[in-house]
This record gives structure tokens, C-alpha cells and sequence, in this order.
């Protein structure tokens, strides 16, 4: 069967067909295919975002200023800064983000917070493009998941989650979510999903931990800060099919394998049963929800808040957490004591800068920007390897941990914390035989 008799058996209009290839089709143009302009070949949102960066410098660094600070009280106008340990934690973290913003701005406060891979680091390399990329990228992500391609990918999908992840068909949208738009985005679907009793406690706290990674415009900000802008491709696809694998291997063991396979509402809601053309029925789901979707402005419109939001919440994290592990990071042993469980993994890998990538490693628990920011000056292997860690490890305290622990998914911290271990672990192993074989 041609899709022109499943458009006239469905009675789909050829409006919703021009959506989804039209709108989609901008969205993989987007985030996915390379363009040379001048001297520089790389992805159009990176384009975009650097002009911003380099076009209007202080009007950039003035923005981001806005967004730290709006998204510093934020918690507290809209009175959620004490709803849990959590919340009041990185509540007063995101003050002292502020603070340190303040002073880098406008020169004021003691002489290593100036030096170069301090405060002038974080907010020129990171933050500033960052706090551009999220909500531009947001504009764009528009296009991405919102004209069908989630429910096309989801469908076809489906036939491996459940033998390879343990996880519904369904959670395919969860883990392209993140990807393309945000772990933020990923865990606001698992969660809703979850307590509709679609998830057992098991499948959500999977898809948590194991898809709710960085989407592609952080992934960005790291391969630019690493030099891997000119092997996107390599390192995207590379990072993508490593965490996906890493997530497959950690579902068989503890504690992920040991966890419960009840619902929270008792009885589950099974998903619907795809028989005959696999390709037919994703095609029929990609076009119904074309059909179903937002128009274009308002679209954009929602993405745009929902970027920016976002960036109010991760900006100031980036200045405050980011400091703290940069300071301990350079300035006493806590991450190199942390880096020795990895150290005898790195040395055995044959990782160039074995005990610095062992380091950078420990590194992320903190920030996931932190291990890129420690192998800059490292070989090409040592960095494509840590740029793919970073992501593929999941968790880290400046925001992928506190938004899981904020949701209903009865998963605790030690739990956590041992994933992130095994993620770390397992990843360096895959992707060093990798990087070997790629570079």
C-alpha cells in the first residue's frame, strides 16, 4: 500500500502531509545538516547562535545578565523556592549564581575568580551561549517535535524498546524528547506518562535514568567548547548510540533491574498493538498529529516561553555549581580521590592523559559541562572521549538530578548515584574502543 491510498483511506488532507515533511524536514535541516558559511562548516543554529555571539557581544552578555537574574527570583515570586529540600537548595544556589555573574560583569571580587578558566570561562563560553541556544534552539525544536516526527520515530521504534530497553514503544518519544529538546522536556513526559499508569515504577525509572540525557543544543555548546564542531556528526551520532547502549546494559543490573514492576495506579494502561506495515502505521500517527497540531506562531510561541524558562533555571546553576566544581576542581584533591575509581578504567583503555580523563570523568557528577571544561588542552582522543562521557552519563547535580528527584518516580538519591557510576564506567569503555577505531 502507497502512502497516497493510506492518505485516502485514513482521509488525511494534504495540509497535514505538507506539515509533517515540510515542518520536520526544517527541523532535521536545523539541528542535523552542516552548512559552510565563510570558512566555518557547521549545523545553521550553530551558525545563528554564534553571529548572535559575535555580532552584538555586549548586547549577548547583557541578555544573559537579565535571564540569571530574573531567573534567580523567579523561585521566590513564584513562592516554589521552599517546596522541598531541594527546591531551597538550588534556590539559594541560583543566588549565589547571581552573585558571581555580578561580579564577573562588572569586575568585582578577588583576582582568581578572573583568571581565565574561572568566571570569565563560565560566563563568556558557557553561559552566553547557552542562554542563546536554549530558547533559539527552543524556536526550532518547534518544527522538530511538533508536526509528527515523535509519533513517526515512536511507531517505528517501537518493536525494539521493549527486547532491547525494557521500556514501552511509547518511551521512544521520551528518549528523542530529550535528546532534541531537553532531559526537562523527557522527565515532564515520563512523569505525566507515569502517573497516568502507562509506566511501572521499573519502565520510569529507566527512561529517567537512562534517556533523560542532554539534548543536542547542550551537546553543541560541548563540541564547540572541545573543537568537535568540525566531526559534529561523528560525535552526535556517536554520543547518541553509546547512551542508548550504555542504558540497555544498566536496565540488567542492579538497581535498575531490581526495581518494581507495579503501577502507581495499580492498573497498568497497555499501548496499542501494531500489526501488518510498521512504516504504514508511523506514517499514519506522524500525519495525525500534524494534523492535531499548534499553527506555526503559537508553536513557536510555546517553544520560545519554554526555552527561555528553562534558561532562567539553568543559567545561574551553571555559575554557582559550575564555580564550586571548577574551584574544587582545581584547587583541591576532592575530584582527583573521585577520579581514582576511574583511573585504573583509563589507564587500561590506553586514554591519553589517562589520570586527567579519569578526573574529568569524576567531574560530572557535579556539571556535566565540567569534564569538557578540564580536557580542552587535551589530545583529540581524550576529548572526543570526555565529550561523550558527559553526556552519556545522564546525571548530574546542577540540574538532571534535583528534576528527578522532584518527580513522582519513587527512585532515591543512593540509586542515583550508583546509576551514575555504572553509566560512567560503562560508557568509557564503549566509547574508547570507539574513539580508537573512529579517530
Amino acid at each position: 500500500m502507497n502512502t497516497g491510498e493510506i492518505n485516502e483511506k485514513k482521509g488525511f488532507d494534504s495540509s497535514s502531509i505538507l506539515k509533517f515533511i515540510l515542518f520536520s524536514g526544517i527541523g532535521i535541516f536545523m539541528f542535523f545538516i552542516p552548512i559552510r558559511i565563510g570558512e566555518k562548516s557547521t549545523i545553521p543554529l550553530d551558525h545563528i547562535v554564534s553571529g548572535i555571539k559575535t555580532g552584538i557581544p555586549a548586547l549577548a552578555a547583557i541578555y544573559a545578565l537579565v535571564i540569571i537574574l530574573v531567573g534567580t527570583i523567579w523561585p521566590f515570586i513564584k513562592k516554589t523556592w521552599n517546596k522541598n529540600a531541594v527546591d531551597m537548595v538550588f534556590s539559594l544556589l541560583k543566588i549565589l549564581g547571581l552573585v558571581v555573574t555580578c561580579m564577573v560583569y562588572f569586575h568585582i571580587g578577588p583576582a582568581w575568580l578572573f583568571e581565565k578558566d574561572m568566571g570569565p570561562f563560565l560566563f563568556s563560553k558557557l553561559v552566553i551561549p547557552v542562554g542563546l541556544i536554549v530558547p533559539i534552539g527552543a524556536i526550532f525544536l518547534a518544527f522538530l517535535v511538533g508536526y509528527g516526527l515523535l509519533e513517526f520515530i515512536g511507531v517505528l521504534m517501537k518493536p525494539v524498546m521493549k527486547p532491547i530497553f525494557k521500556t514501552p514503544g511509547r518511551s521512544a518519544i521520551d528518549a528523542v524528547a530529550s535528546f532534541v529538546g531537553s532531559y526537562s522536556i523527557g522527565l515532564l513526559i515520563t512523569n505525566k506518562v507515569y502517573k497516568e499508569g502507562k509506566y511501572t515504577i521499573k519502565e520510569a525509572a529507566i527512561i529517567a535514568t537512562g534517556f533523560s540525557t542532554v539534548s543536542a543544543t547542550f551537546m553543541i555548546i560541548v563540541a564547540k567548547t572541545l573543537g568537535l564542531m568540525d566531526m559534529w556528526n561523528i560525535y552526535f551520532w556517536t554520543t547518541l548510540i553509546v547512551t542508548f547502549l550504555v542504558t540497555a546494559i544498566t536496565v540488567r543490573i542492579r538497581p535498575l533491574s531490581k526495581k518494581s514492576e507495579t503501577y502507581c495506579t495499580g492498573e497498568g494502561i497497555p499501548e496499542p498493538e501494531y500489526k501488518g506495515n510498521l512504516f504504514k502505521h508511523a506514517w499514519e500517527e506522524g500525519i495525525k498529529a500534524a494534523e492535531k497540531s499548534l499553527g506555526v506562531g503559537e508553536n513557536i510561541a510555546t517553544n520560545l516561553k519554554d526555552g527561555l524558562i528553562m534558561a532562567m533555571g539553568i543559567l545561574p546553576s551553571i555559575m554557582s555549581v559550575g564555580l564550586i566544581g571548577l574551584v574544587l576542581a582545581k584547587y583541591t584533591p576532592v575530584f582527583d580521590v573521585i577520579g581514582y575509581i576511574f583511573y585504573p578504567f583509563t589507564s587500561i583503555l590506553h586514554i591519553p592523559e589517562a589520570m586527567l580523563a579519569a578526573k574529568a570523568a569524576a567531574v560530572g557528577i557535579a556539571e556535566m559541562f565540567l569534564p569538557a571544561l578540564l580536557v580542552v588542552d587535551a589530545p583529540l582522543v581524550t576529548k572526543f572521549i570526555i565529550g561523550v562521557v558527559c553526556v552519556s552519563s545522564v546525571l548530574f547535580f546542577s540540574a538532571s538530578i534535583p528534576c528527578i528527584l522532584s518527580t513522582d518516580i519513587p527512585i532515591s538519591l543512593l540509586d542515583i548515584l550508583l546509576i551514575w557510576l555504572e553509566r560512567t564506567l560503562i560508557t568509557l569503555i564503549i566509547v574508547s574502543l570507539l574513539a580508537f577505531a573512529l579517530l
